[in-house]
C-alpha cells in the first residue's frame, strides 16, 4: 500500500465493523477495504454503496462476476482480475472456461445472451462514450430487462472506479487470491505485476 492507512488494531467505530466482517467472512481484511481508510470517512460510504449494489443486483452471482472479470482486463486490474477469475473457476467449472472467456468471451462456448452482456459490459469498460442507443436495443433484443441493463452498466462502472482506486493508492492481491497454477496466475495478471 502506498498510503498509511488503518490498520486492524487501531482501527475503531465503523471501520473495526467493517474489518471484523472481513475477517470472519474471508478470515483477514483486504487491501481493497483498508486502502479507502486513507481517508476513515470513505470506507463506511464504499461499503455501504458496495453492498447496496450487490444487494440489489437484478443478475446472479455469476454474471456479476463475469462483467467484472472483462471489465477488469481492459481497466487493466490484476487485483480483479486474479480476485475475481479464482471465484469464477465454480461458476464455470474448470479454469479452461474462466481462460477461455478472459481470452475471447465471444469465443468461449457462453450463451448469446452472456455474450451481448458481457459485449456492452466491455464497451462501458474500454470507452462508455461509444454507447448508442443500438447497444441498449440489442440487450433487450437479447432479453434484458432496463433494470438489468442498468445493473450491467453500473457493476461494469463500478469496477472502473474501486479497480483505478486500488491501483493508484498500492492496494495489492491477497494471496488467498492467487492461484497456484502459474500459467492460469500469469494469464490473469492483466495490469500491475504480482
Amino acid at each position: 500500500m502506498f498510503l498509511e492507512t488503518i490498520e486492524e488494531e487501531h482501527a475503531t467505530g465503523r471501520v473495526a465493523e467493517i474489518y471484523e466482517r472481513q475477517r470472519e467472512q474471508l478470515g483477514f481484511v483486504m487491501e481493497a477495504a483498508k486502502c479507502f481508510t486513507a481517508r476513515p470517512d470513505l470506507l463506511p460510504i464504499y461499503t455501504d454503496f458496495s453492498d447496496k449494489i450487490r444487494a440489489g443486483f437484478s443478475l446472479g452471482l455469476r454474471e456479476w462476476r463475469l462483467i467484472t472479470l472483462i471489465a477488469a482486463k481492459h481497466i487493466p486490474s490484476t487485483y480483479c482480475s486474479q480476485v475475481y477469475s479464482k471465484q469464477l473457476i465454480a461458476d464455470l467449472g474448470s479454469k479452461d472456461a474462466v481462460l477461455a472467456v478472459q481470452r475471447d468471451f465471444r469465443a468461449a462456448g457462453l450463451s448469446a445472451k452472456d455474450v451481448e452482456m458481457l459485449s456492452y459490459a466491455e464497451k462501458v469498460a474500454i470507452d462508455a462514450s461509444r454507447i448508442s442507443e443500438s447497444d441498449i436495443e440489442r440487450l433487450r433484443s437479447a432479453g434484458f430487462s432496463d433494470r438489468q441493463i442498468c445493473d450491467i452498466a453500473l457493476c461494469a462502472a463500478f469496477r472502473c472506479f474501486v479497480s483505478r482506486f486500488f491501483d493508484a493508492v498500492g492496494a495489492g492481491t491477497e494471496a488467498a487470491f492467487i492461484d497456484s497454477d502459474e500459467e492460469f496466475r500469469s494469464k490473469m495478471t492483466v495490469g500491475r505485476a504480482l
